[in-house]
């Protein structure tokens, strides 16, 4: 059984080479490495050619360690896992860019600042910290507000984000500011 996860982004030209070291350092290890697609946020020097797909990704490990096997993911997975010949631990992608998952997706992330994201790379953010700090609300009256807010802000989810040329086009936090 696998008892942890590894997660590293994938750029072509910078460490694309690197794909078969971290699938062949779950050889012996009962480690799940996650591969995620590269993704534009602000500050990361977003590129196209620096994009490399999970099909492409996917085809070079097995191209040296021979054919995966898809493996049984819970409905709202954002990963795609498969195991692999003689290995202890297994393969993920994350393939947010090439391969939307939005509709399943049910993560939501709460931001340092008390913001509430439904989408990673939604610009749209709800304030949970201004109704917890707000001293002169009830208990009661607080809890009632946080479910409505946060109802509110699932409800609004999209079922698909609008692909790598509008989230481009957005003015989005960087990822260290968003938690992941």
């Amino acid at each position: 059984a696998v008892v942890s996860t590894q997660s590293t982004g994938v750029m072509k030209g910078f460490n694309d080479d690197e794909i078969c070291d971290f699938v062949d350092f779950v050889r012996d290890r009962p480690i799940s490495v996650r591969l995620l697609e590269f993704m534009p946020f602000s500050g990361n020097a977003w590129e196209s050619p620096k994009f490399l797909p999970f099909d492409l990704q996917k085809r070079v490990i097995e191209e040296r360690f021979g054919p995966l096997t898809r493996l049984i993911d819970c409905s709202s997975s954002t990963s795609m896992n498969y195991s692999l010949p003689g290995h202890t631990g297994t393969v993920g992608f994350i393939s947010s860019m090439s391969r939307n998952f939005c509709g399943g997706c049910n993560r939501l992330r709460l931001t340092h600042d008390g913001m509430l994201k439904v989408c990673l790379f939604g610009k749209d953010e709800v304030s949970l910290r201004d109704i917890l700090r707000d001293s002169n609300l009830p208990e009661e009256k607080r809890t009632e507000m946080l479910h409505a807010v946060i109802a509110g802000a699932v409800k609004k989810k999209k079922f698909s984000h609008g692909g790598v040329e509008s989230i481009k086009e957005q003015m989005k936090r960087p990822m260290i500011l968003i938690g992941g």
